[in-house]
Protein backbone atom coordinates (compact mmCIF):
# COMPACT_ATOMS: atom_id res chain seq x y z
CA UNK A 1 0.00 0.00 0.00
CA UNK A 2 1.24 3.44 -0.75
CA UNK A 3 2.36 5.65 2.02
CA UNK A 4 -0.17 8.16 3.19
CA UNK A 5 0.59 11.77 2.25
CA UNK A 6 2.56 13.70 4.69
CA UNK A 7 1.48 17.01 5.98
CA UNK A 8 3.76 19.75 4.89
CA UNK A 9 4.55 21.82 7.86
CA UNK A 10 6.84 24.59 8.70
CA UNK A 11 10.43 23.84 9.43
CA UNK A 12 11.78 24.85 12.68
CA UNK A 13 14.14 27.74 12.61
CA UNK A 14 12.79 29.32 9.40
CA UNK A 15 11.60 32.86 10.07
CA UNK A 16 8.22 33.98 9.03
CA UNK A 17 7.78 36.51 6.25
CA UNK A 18 6.99 39.18 8.77
CA UNK A 19 10.24 38.50 10.54
CA UNK A 20 12.49 38.63 7.41
CA UNK A 21 15.41 41.19 7.56
CA UNK A 22 14.93 44.43 5.56
CA UNK A 23 16.39 44.42 2.01
CA UNK A 24 19.78 46.06 1.47
CA UNK A 25 19.78 49.71 0.29
CA UNK A 26 19.95 50.39 -3.46
CA UNK A 27 23.44 51.35 -4.75
CA UNK A 28 24.05 55.06 -5.52
CA UNK A 29 24.42 56.18 -9.16
CA UNK A 30 27.95 57.53 -8.53
CA UNK A 31 29.85 55.30 -6.24
CA UNK A 32 31.81 57.11 -3.61
CA UNK A 33 35.55 56.83 -4.12
CA UNK A 34 37.75 56.20 -1.19
CA UNK A 35 39.74 59.15 0.11
CA UNK A 36 43.15 59.75 -1.42
CA UNK A 37 44.90 59.44 1.86
CA UNK A 38 43.49 55.98 2.37
CA UNK A 39 44.28 54.90 -1.21
CA UNK A 40 47.82 56.21 -1.40
CA UNK A 41 50.34 53.69 -0.19
CA UNK A 42 52.94 54.64 2.30
CA UNK A 43 56.10 55.83 0.55
CA UNK A 44 59.56 56.86 1.58
CA UNK A 45 59.72 60.62 2.47
CA UNK A 46 62.93 61.05 0.45
CA UNK A 47 61.28 59.56 -2.65
CA UNK A 48 58.24 61.73 -2.08
CA UNK A 49 60.37 64.90 -1.79
CA UNK A 50 62.28 64.00 -4.98
CA UNK A 51 59.05 63.32 -6.86
CA UNK A 52 57.58 66.60 -5.64
CA UNK A 53 60.67 68.52 -6.74
CA UNK A 54 60.71 67.12 -10.30
CA UNK A 55 57.54 68.89 -11.50
CA UNK A 56 58.88 72.26 -10.38
CA UNK A 57 62.12 71.63 -12.26
CA UNK A 58 60.27 70.55 -15.39
CA UNK A 59 57.98 73.55 -15.17
CA UNK A 60 60.93 75.89 -14.71
CA UNK A 61 62.74 74.24 -17.61
CA UNK A 62 59.64 74.53 -19.76
CA UNK A 63 59.38 78.21 -18.85
CA UNK A 64 63.07 78.76 -19.51
CA UNK A 65 62.95 76.95 -22.84
CA UNK A 66 60.05 79.04 -24.14
CA UNK A 67 61.07 80.58 -27.47
CA UNK A 68 61.92 84.28 -27.38
CA UNK A 69 60.94 86.77 -30.00
CA UNK A 70 63.62 87.05 -32.61
CA UNK A 71 64.97 90.55 -32.94
CA UNK A 72 65.20 91.94 -36.42
CA UNK A 73 68.86 92.58 -37.23
CA UNK A 74 69.70 96.14 -38.01
CA UNK A 75 70.69 96.68 -41.63
CA UNK A 76 74.38 97.29 -42.04
CA UNK A 77 75.27 100.79 -43.20
CA UNK A 78 77.40 100.78 -46.32
CA UNK A 79 80.08 103.41 -46.52
CA UNK A 80 80.37 105.26 -49.81
CA UNK A 81 83.67 106.86 -50.87
CA UNK A 82 84.17 110.61 -50.67
CA UNK A 83 84.92 110.86 -54.38
CA UNK A 84 82.04 109.83 -56.61
CA UNK A 85 84.48 108.77 -59.32
CA UNK A 86 85.60 105.80 -57.19
CA UNK A 87 82.20 104.56 -56.04
CA UNK A 88 80.77 101.23 -57.17
CA UNK A 89 78.49 101.60 -60.19
CA UNK A 90 76.02 99.04 -58.80
CA UNK A 91 75.52 101.09 -55.63
CA UNK A 92 74.97 104.24 -57.67
CA UNK A 93 72.43 102.44 -59.87
CA UNK A 94 70.55 101.37 -56.73
CA UNK A 95 70.49 104.91 -55.34
CA UNK A 96 69.29 106.44 -58.61
CA UNK A 97 66.64 103.77 -59.21
CA UNK A 98 65.19 104.26 -55.72
CA UNK A 99 64.96 108.00 -56.33
CA UNK A 100 63.28 107.43 -59.70
CA UNK A 101 60.73 105.05 -58.17
CA UNK A 102 59.74 107.68 -55.62
CA UNK A 103 59.22 110.23 -58.39
CA UNK A 104 57.18 107.74 -60.42
CA UNK A 105 54.95 106.90 -57.46
CA UNK A 106 54.23 110.59 -56.88
CA UNK A 107 53.76 111.65 -60.51
CA UNK A 108 51.59 108.67 -61.53
CA UNK A 109 48.90 109.88 -59.14
CA UNK A 110 48.62 113.19 -61.02
CA UNK A 111 46.03 112.87 -63.81
CA UNK A 112 47.36 113.43 -67.31
CA UNK A 113 45.83 116.45 -69.00
CA UNK A 114 45.14 116.85 -72.69
CA UNK A 115 48.05 118.29 -74.62
CA UNK A 116 50.57 117.19 -71.99
CA UNK A 117 51.93 114.30 -74.03
CA UNK A 118 55.58 114.56 -75.01
CA UNK A 119 57.86 112.57 -77.28
CA UNK A 120 59.12 110.74 -74.18
CA UNK A 121 55.69 109.25 -73.42
CA UNK A 122 55.01 105.60 -74.22
CA UNK A 123 51.62 104.06 -74.90
CA UNK A 124 51.99 101.68 -71.94
CA UNK A 125 54.64 101.11 -69.27
CA UNK A 126 57.37 98.73 -70.54
CA UNK A 127 57.63 95.28 -69.02
CA UNK A 128 61.13 95.79 -67.61
CA UNK A 129 61.55 97.55 -64.28
CA UNK A 130 63.42 100.79 -63.75
CA UNK A 131 66.30 99.24 -61.82
CA UNK A 132 66.79 96.39 -64.29
CA UNK A 133 66.61 98.78 -67.24
CA UNK A 134 69.16 101.17 -65.73
CA UNK A 135 71.42 98.25 -64.85
CA UNK A 136 71.13 97.02 -68.44
CA UNK A 137 72.18 100.41 -69.79
CA UNK A 138 75.05 100.65 -67.32
CA UNK A 139 76.38 97.19 -68.18
CA UNK A 140 76.04 97.13 -71.96
CA UNK A 141 76.64 100.85 -72.61
CA UNK A 142 79.47 101.15 -70.01
CA UNK A 143 78.06 104.12 -68.09
CA UNK A 144 80.51 105.62 -65.58
CA UNK A 145 79.57 107.40 -62.32
CA UNK A 146 79.90 110.92 -63.84
CA UNK A 147 77.51 109.92 -66.65
CA UNK A 148 74.98 108.48 -64.20
CA UNK A 149 75.08 111.60 -62.03
CA UNK A 150 74.70 113.78 -65.13
CA UNK A 151 71.53 111.87 -65.97
CA UNK A 152 70.13 112.84 -62.56
CA UNK A 153 71.14 116.45 -63.24
CA UNK A 154 69.25 116.33 -66.55
CA UNK A 155 66.01 115.52 -64.71
CA UNK A 156 66.00 118.85 -62.88
CA UNK A 157 67.14 120.80 -65.92
CA UNK A 158 64.58 119.26 -68.28
CA UNK A 159 61.70 119.67 -65.83
CA UNK A 160 62.65 123.31 -65.24
CA UNK A 161 62.88 124.19 -68.94
CA UNK A 162 60.09 121.87 -70.16
CA UNK A 163 57.15 121.95 -67.70
CA UNK A 164 55.14 119.40 -69.68
CA UNK A 165 57.73 116.72 -68.89
CA UNK A 166 57.64 114.69 -65.68
CA UNK A 167 59.24 111.42 -64.64
CA UNK A 168 56.49 108.80 -64.68
CA UNK A 169 56.04 105.15 -65.59
CA UNK A 170 55.38 106.24 -69.20
CA UNK A 171 58.42 108.53 -69.64
CA UNK A 172 61.22 107.14 -67.46
CA UNK A 173 62.53 104.49 -69.89
CA UNK A 174 62.82 106.78 -72.92
CA UNK A 175 64.33 109.49 -70.77
CA UNK A 176 67.00 107.10 -69.44
CA UNK A 177 68.16 105.88 -72.84
CA UNK A 178 68.15 109.43 -74.25
CA UNK A 179 70.01 110.98 -71.32
CA UNK A 180 72.53 108.11 -71.29
CA UNK A 181 73.26 108.68 -74.98
CA UNK A 182 73.62 112.46 -74.58
CA UNK A 183 75.74 112.25 -71.41
CA UNK A 184 78.08 109.65 -72.92
CA UNK A 185 78.75 111.86 -75.94
CA UNK A 186 79.15 115.02 -73.85
CA UNK A 187 81.35 113.74 -71.00
CA UNK A 188 83.21 110.70 -72.29
CA UNK A 189 86.07 110.69 -74.78
CA UNK A 190 84.98 107.31 -76.17
CA UNK A 191 81.37 106.31 -76.66
CA UNK A 192 79.25 103.91 -78.68
CA UNK A 193 77.29 104.61 -81.84
CA UNK A 194 73.57 105.34 -81.85
CA UNK A 195 72.94 101.92 -83.29
CA UNK A 196 74.39 100.32 -80.14
CA UNK A 197 72.49 102.62 -77.77
CA UNK A 198 69.24 101.94 -79.65
CA UNK A 199 69.74 98.17 -79.51
CA UNK A 200 70.56 98.26 -75.80
CA UNK A 201 67.64 100.60 -75.00
CA UNK A 202 65.09 98.69 -77.03
CA UNK A 203 64.10 101.53 -79.41
CA UNK A 204 64.57 102.04 -83.10
CA UNK A 205 67.48 104.03 -84.49
CA UNK A 206 65.16 106.67 -85.92
CA UNK A 207 63.27 107.01 -82.64
CA UNK A 208 66.50 107.48 -80.68
CA UNK A 209 67.67 110.20 -83.10
CA UNK A 210 64.39 112.09 -82.63
CA UNK A 211 64.55 111.73 -78.84
CA UNK A 212 68.15 112.96 -78.78
CA UNK A 213 67.33 116.01 -80.88
CA UNK A 214 64.25 116.82 -78.76
CA UNK A 215 66.28 116.48 -75.58
CA UNK A 216 69.11 118.75 -76.76
CA UNK A 217 66.67 121.39 -77.91
CA UNK A 218 64.77 121.37 -74.61
CA UNK A 219 67.91 121.71 -72.44
CA UNK A 220 69.30 124.43 -74.74
CA UNK A 221 72.28 122.28 -75.73
CA UNK A 222 73.88 122.64 -72.29
CA UNK A 223 74.74 119.09 -71.32
CA UNK A 224 78.02 119.36 -69.36
CA UNK A 225 77.44 120.10 -65.65
CA UNK A 226 80.12 121.57 -63.42
CA UNK A 227 82.13 119.15 -61.22
CA UNK A 228 80.84 120.71 -57.98
CA UNK A 229 77.27 120.17 -59.19
CA UNK A 230 77.89 116.46 -59.59
CA UNK A 231 79.40 116.36 -56.09
CA UNK A 232 76.23 117.92 -54.67
CA UNK A 233 74.01 115.42 -56.48
CA UNK A 234 76.16 112.54 -55.27
CA UNK A 235 75.99 113.65 -51.64
CA UNK A 236 72.24 114.27 -51.78
CA UNK A 237 71.63 110.80 -53.23
CA UNK A 238 73.60 109.13 -50.44
CA UNK A 239 72.14 111.24 -47.62
CA UNK A 240 68.52 110.64 -48.64
CA UNK A 241 68.95 106.85 -48.87
CA UNK A 242 68.76 104.53 -45.87
CA UNK A 243 71.64 102.13 -45.37
CA UNK A 244 74.22 104.34 -47.09
CA UNK A 245 76.66 106.82 -45.64
CA UNK A 246 79.62 108.77 -46.95
CA UNK A 247 82.82 107.83 -45.19
CA UNK A 248 84.58 110.46 -43.12
CA UNK A 249 87.89 111.99 -44.07
CA UNK A 250 90.84 110.05 -42.71
CA UNK A 251 93.57 111.62 -40.60
CA UNK A 252 96.12 110.97 -43.32
CA UNK A 253 94.18 113.22 -45.65
CA UNK A 254 93.82 115.93 -43.03
CA UNK A 255 97.50 115.93 -41.95
CA UNK A 256 98.91 117.49 -45.15
CA UNK A 257 96.67 120.49 -44.76
CA UNK A 258 97.74 120.90 -41.15
CA UNK A 259 101.42 120.62 -42.02
CA UNK A 260 101.05 123.12 -44.85
CA UNK A 261 99.30 125.59 -42.55
CA UNK A 262 102.05 125.19 -39.92
CA UNK A 263 104.71 125.82 -42.56
CA UNK A 264 102.92 128.98 -43.66
CA UNK A 265 102.80 130.22 -40.06
CA UNK A 266 106.52 129.56 -39.67
CA UNK A 267 107.25 131.52 -42.85
CA UNK A 268 105.20 134.46 -41.57
CA UNK A 269 107.02 134.53 -38.20
CA UNK A 270 110.41 134.31 -39.89
CA UNK A 271 109.47 137.20 -42.18
CA UNK A 272 108.44 139.33 -39.19
CA UNK A 273 111.70 138.59 -37.38
CA UNK A 274 113.74 139.50 -40.45
CA UNK A 275 111.88 142.82 -40.77
CA UNK A 276 112.53 143.69 -37.10
CA UNK A 277 116.23 142.90 -37.46
CA UNK A 278 116.43 145.10 -40.53
CA UNK A 279 114.83 148.02 -38.67
CA UNK A 280 117.26 147.67 -35.74
CA UNK A 281 120.25 147.61 -38.06
CA UNK A 282 118.99 150.71 -39.87
CA UNK A 283 118.57 152.60 -36.58
CA UNK A 284 122.14 151.73 -35.49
Amino acid sequence: MPDPPRKVGKRRGTPSPSRLPPPPPEPALEPQLPSKRAAEPATDPQIASASSSTPSKSSSSSQGSSPKRARHPRPAVKLMPLQYETCDVKDLVLLISNMLLELIKFNDEIPLKDGRLTRFHSRAPPGIGVKDYLQRLTTHATLSPPILLSMVYYIDRLCALYPAFTISSLTVHRFLITSATVASKGLSDSFWTNNTYARVGGVSLKELALLELEFLWRVEWRIVPKPEVLVDYYRSLVERSEGFKIEEESTSEKSPSKSSSSEEEMDVTEGKEAKEKGKEEAQQ
